[in-house]
């Protein structure tokens, strides 16, 4: 398994062994100085009549990803008082809501652009978190190729919303020859993210969108080489969980599994998704950024098949480039 944060796995293995020693008066004054800025967040956004994109919900928003973004290495969910924990699953939910609110609107803002010419992809560009997309598309493939023996044929995203950015970035610089089944649980998403993606042609022949619970495809799932869980898909762990052991369940032996998780301060945006959660599945690598990429990630292979290892490029690639480098790609 590879484990890389800030690219140096051997930083993160010395703090997941000294994770049980007590933390320095300094370290513990700015958690809790960044506890009370959260919940501050917290308590205004929570109180807003609508979570609708507004120059008041941006900026709540981005001051919330921003306080978010610095690395506290010794947070964690079992470090936070009942009512925080309390915070933040009602806190995540809201982001979730945002989350949603933010991409219906820029769907329906590059639809109408998408049907003045021939390609969606020019007119990208204008959702405001594209960038953050981009350098999250190219950790995840990173991650992934050294794992796959093949291309994979279909590929499936599971929670791909009104906006399905994610899947656009992995089919159009990162997977160009695989098919994209892209599940919502919400038919709207999946109406209008259909509706998107039929203007471009070159899209449109590798992408399906279809209405189902990711708790509920089935054997379908086996047909897939690789499977990506989005970050909201499961908002506690008990869901989340409940989600891994049906792909577990359903998955082809030697599939791939990619899942979206955070890690520090980033909790407070996204459930956290542990490697032990995983079972059934071999962890592979586990990658937490340090930048405005807000997820870590997680690459498994479904257990049950020999699969050819891959053992002798495995981690060199996320260790020999800097994310200098995976930014200037993007």
């Amino acid at each position: 398994m590879v484990i890389a944060t800030n690219l140096n796995h051997h930083l993160l293995l010395s703090q997941t062994q000294n994770s049980k020693d007590p933390k320095p008066q300094g370290e513990e004054e700015e958690e809790e100085k960044l506890i009370t800025i959260i919940t501050q967040l917290y308590n205004t956004i929570s109180s807003l009549p609508s979570l609708h994109p507004s120059p008041q919900v941006n900026s709540l928003f981005s001051s919330l990803v921003s306080a978010c973004i610095p690395s506290y290495p010794s947070l964690s969910l079992s470090s936070l008082s009942p009512s925080t924990l309390s915070m933040r699953s009602h806190l995540i939910s809201l982001c979730s809501s945002a989350e949603s609110c933010l991409e219906l609107h820029y769907s329906s803002i590059l639809l109408q652009l998408s049907l003045t010419s021939s390609s969606l992809l020019p007119h990208l560009s204008v959702f405001p978190y594209f960038s953050n997309y981009l350098s999250l598309s190219l950790l995840e493939s990173s991650l992934l190729f050294p794992h796959l023996l093949h291309p994979p044929l279909l590929i499936a995203f599971l929670g791909s919303g009104p906006l399905p950015l994610s899947s656009i970035i992995l089919a159009s610089r990162h997977f160009p020859s695989s098919t994209f089944h892209n599940f919502d649980i919400d038919p709207s998403a999946t109406s209008k993210a259909s509706a998107l993606v039929a203007n471009d042609s070159s899209l449109a022949a590798r992408m399906e969108f279809i209405t189902a619970d990711a708790s509920a495809i089935g054997d379908r799932l086996r047909s897939y080489g690789v499977v990506f869980l989005a970050a909201l898909v499961g908002l506690d762990k008990e869901q989340k969980v409940g989600v891994v052991e049906h792909l577990s369940r359903h998955m082809a032996p030697g599939a791939m599994l990619v899942v979206r998780s955070a890690h520090g301060a980033r909790m407070f945006l996204y459930p956290v998704v542990e490697p032990a959660d995983l079972k059934g599945f071999e962890v592979l690598s586990v990658y937490h950024p340090d930048d405005e990429v807000i997820n870590s990630v997680i690459v498994a292979r479904k257990i049950g098949a020999a699969v050819e290892s891959c053992k002798c490029r495995e981690g060199k690639k996320m260790e020999e480039m800097g994310l200098e480098e995976l930014h200037s790609e993007a």
